[in-house]
């Protein structure tokens, strides 16, 4: 993006904004990206790192683990891998794991449901793949500690092996050395030392003579001799010897393994790279996680139509103090390109510009900004700032010299793809000549199809936006009653400076205001009165419109609640009817299969049996069972009449009924599906299915007690 002048993206504030997203990177790599973050024009990558900002955001709000875990830098440590003769140390190796292991735990997260869930973020692993011989190769000759396997090969399993044995006989040797000379009181208060890596004797020096071998040196204090024995010269020479050739096949086997490594040297690359890179696209997660940030729609033309938008720096301000950030709405597009904001000063005019421009640049650089999701934002080619005073001393340029020289560049070099932010245009100059230029470099603006916001007081500008096309007027809102800044932007007509109503306000002499007035044109007062009482009264118009919504919500959801009340009573006597229904109809499904086992059974018998009339004693059982039936009725009646059932669950303590006998008792146990119900003084193992729960009616004065019914 083109910017005008090279302090623009610092008069927006945007350095703070990097400042903020370095501090939550944790590798090189994406710090740099932090710094260095670019303005883009190109849609494509606009798009693609918004995505994967957003993508990231989401895992981050679904509380899901990403496995990003590596921060070292090690640019380095990869490069001497494409370096021929190079080595790496078992911890430079151990690194160079990690960092192949985190690329496998990468590549084993994108799943195939993940890479289509998360289209974005799997672009950043789309050239790659993961390659396991890395990891292999280095498990094969280093350990967990970085440190060489024995089996890193023979000869170094050879070595180990005789150094270990020779280090095994100097110690065996050694001893035997200190306890003759610890019995002949020949050793000092330290009885061992190294020098140079050998294995001395720390002896007083008068007995230094006494003990034969090598004189290593003294201690400061000259009381204390250090003496190799000559019992463990040999020994020592071998074991010298043999810890030299370690080395030498420990730097051979580590110079051999990073040859190998050296083919995966531009996969290594790609490797750190993409643990930059997620870990860069994290950051910028998390610093719009801070912000409240989302997507607003991108559309590759030249439009702004913000909802909801906040200035993030003042929104994080903000909220640390505990504080509301009133939000902007505005829109700029083809049929209204240029805002013109008027309004009292410190009544957030700058602010609402710098809200606009902020979110442009970061939106731009790939970052989310706090503006609510429906919101549009287009690509912008060119960016023009003018905030603030510019006098120039180096260029011997007054205030208003300056003005004109940077707005002589915006008229030269504006096209459809500018977005522009003016401050007090015209100002610095007397009124009525300010006025009239700032009125031609608007229109001029305005032919040229650029995009922008111009703050001023200005009559004759707020006059203009009225009845040019493409200009639309702006006003801070402002309470005249408590003499406060409203900091809400309404769009669609001018706004009052409130000269007149701060200057009572604060306590000016009247006759003074009353002079004032008189020096001002009658035409010039009537219209700022009128915008005056204009404003006011469409700020308690706002009132009463959200007060009215509110109440239209209210009303709606109080509709739901009862339309889910209602919902929810109905499914219940539905169910209880279908319920009853169900009971009915099993009750009778059972009779009547249990009268035709019956039957058949006295068919069979009446075939079998030669005694008919015990055959016909049976059928009459079965048919006319009616004293039985006269006696269950009654049980029925009675227990209907004292209990009723409920669809509460079986636990220990509650009243149940007996289906097969019509008796009630309490659960004193559960054992499983069965259940010990205790009826009077006698406690009865029964099945819970033949079982349900029943409370007891309003008691009468002839009700029974469960034992007695």
């Amino acid at each position: 993006m083109k910017l005008y002048p090279e302090s623009a993206t610092a008069q927006l504030e945007l350095d703070k904004i990097l400042a903020l997203l370095e501090e939550r990177c944790h590798t090189v790599y994406a710090r740099d990206m932090a710094l260095n973050l670019r303005i883009h024009t190109q849609r494509s990558y606009i798009e693609r790192a918004l995505h994967q900002t957003n993508e990231y955001l989401l895992i981050l709000r679904h509380a899901l683990y990403f496995p990003n875990d590596f921060h070292a830098d090690l640019s380095k440590d990869v490069r001497l891998t494409g370096i021929p003769g190079a080595v790496l140390g078992g911890s430079q190796l151990l690194q160079i794991r990690r960092l192949a292991e985190n690329a496998g735990n990468i590549f084993r997260w994108f799943s195939r449901e993940r890479r289509e869930a998360y289209p974005a973020l799997a672009t950043v692993i789309a050239d790659s793949y993961f390659e396991k011989k890395i990891i292999d190769h280095i498990d094969s000759v280093v350990d967990e500690q970085g440190n060489v396997k024995d089996t890193a090969s023979e000869q170094l399993q050879r070595i180990r092996m005789n150094l270990y044995r020779r280090r095994n006989e100097l110690r065996r040797m050694f001893e035997k050395v200190l306890g003759r000379l610890a019995k002949a009181g020949y050793n000092a208060d330290i009885s061992e030392n190294f020098s140079s890596g050998r294995r001395v004797v720390a002896v007083f020096t008068e007995h230094k003579r006494q003990v034969k071998g090598i004189l290593h040196g003294e201690s400061d204090s000259r009381k204390t001799a250090f003496i190799e024995p000559e019992e463990t010269i040999e020994l020592n020479n071998e074991v010298f010897s043999l810890e030299n050739d370690e080395r030498k096949e420990i730097e051979k086997i580590l110079r051999e393994l990073t040859a190998r490594l050296s083919a995966f040297a531009p996969l290594l690359d790609g490797y750190l790279q993409m643990a930059g890179e997620f870990d860069f696209i994290h950051a910028k997660a998390r610093l719009a996680a801070d912000m409240n940030a989302q997507l607003p729609e991108l559309v590759d033309k030249a439009v702004i139509e913000l909802k909801d938008a906040c200035h993030p720096l003042l929104y994080l301000y903000n909220r640390q103090s505990g504080k509301k950030t009133i939000p902007v709405n505005l829109s700029l597009q083809d049929d209204q390109r240029i805002l013109v904001i008027s309004g009292p000063n410190a009544g957030g005019k700058t602010v609402t510009m710098k809200t606009v421009g902020l979110c442009q640049v970061m939106l731009q650089s790939g970052l989310l900004v706090p503006v609510n999701p429906s919101s549009r934002m287009g690509i912008f080619k060119q960016l023009f700032i003018h905030i603030g005073d510019t006098q120039s001393i180096e260029f011997e340029l007054s205030t208003y010299s300056s003005h004109l020289l940077h707005m002589k560049h915006f008229i030269e070099t504006a096209n459809g793809k500018t977005l522009f932010f003016i401050d007090e245009l015209g100002s610095g100059s007397d009124p009525n000549l300010g006025g009239a230029f700032a009125e031609v470099i608007l229109e001029e603006l305005a032919r040229r199809h650029a995009l922008g916001i111009v703050t001023t007081h200005y009559l004759n500008l707020k006059v203009m936006a009225n009845h040019t096309k493409g200009i639309v007027n702006g006003a801070m809102a402002f309470d005249e009653k408590n003499l406060l800044p409203l900091y809400r932007l309404v769009t669609g007509k001018p706004g009052s400076s409130y000269t007149f109503s701060i200057a009572e306000r604060i306590g000016l002499p009247q006759p003074l205001i009353n002079r004032a007035r008189k020096l001002v044109d009658e035409e010039h007062f009537r219209l700022d009165k009128l915008l005056n009482h204009a404003e006011q009264d469409l700020q308690q118009l706002s009132r009463e419109k959200l007060t009215l919504q509110q109440l239209v919500k209210e009303n709606e959801r109080l509709k739901k609640e009862m339309e889910i009340v209602l919902d929810r009573e109905k499914h219940r006597q539905q169910t209880e009817i279908l319920r009853l229904q169900n009971k009915v109809t099993e009750e009778r499904l059972s009779y009547l299969r249990d009268m035709e086992r019956k039957l058949k059974q006295v068919v069979t018998d009446w075939k079998k049996n030669e005694n008919k009339d015990e055959v016909i004693k049976q059928l009459q059982q079965v048919l006319f069972k009616r004293k039985e039936q006269t006696v269950v009725n009654k049980l029925s009646k009675k227990l209907d009449s004292q209990y009723r059932e409920t669809p509460a669950e079986i636990q220990p303590g509650s009243y149940v009924k007996i289906k097969k006998n019509y008796q009630v008792g309490q659960v004193k146990e559960l054992r499983g599906k069965r259940a010990i119900v205790q009826v009077g003084l006698l406690p009865m193992n029964v099945n819970i299915s033949d079982l349900v729960v029943v409370e007891k009616l309003a008691a009468d004065n002839g009700s029974a007690s469960p034992a007695e019914v």
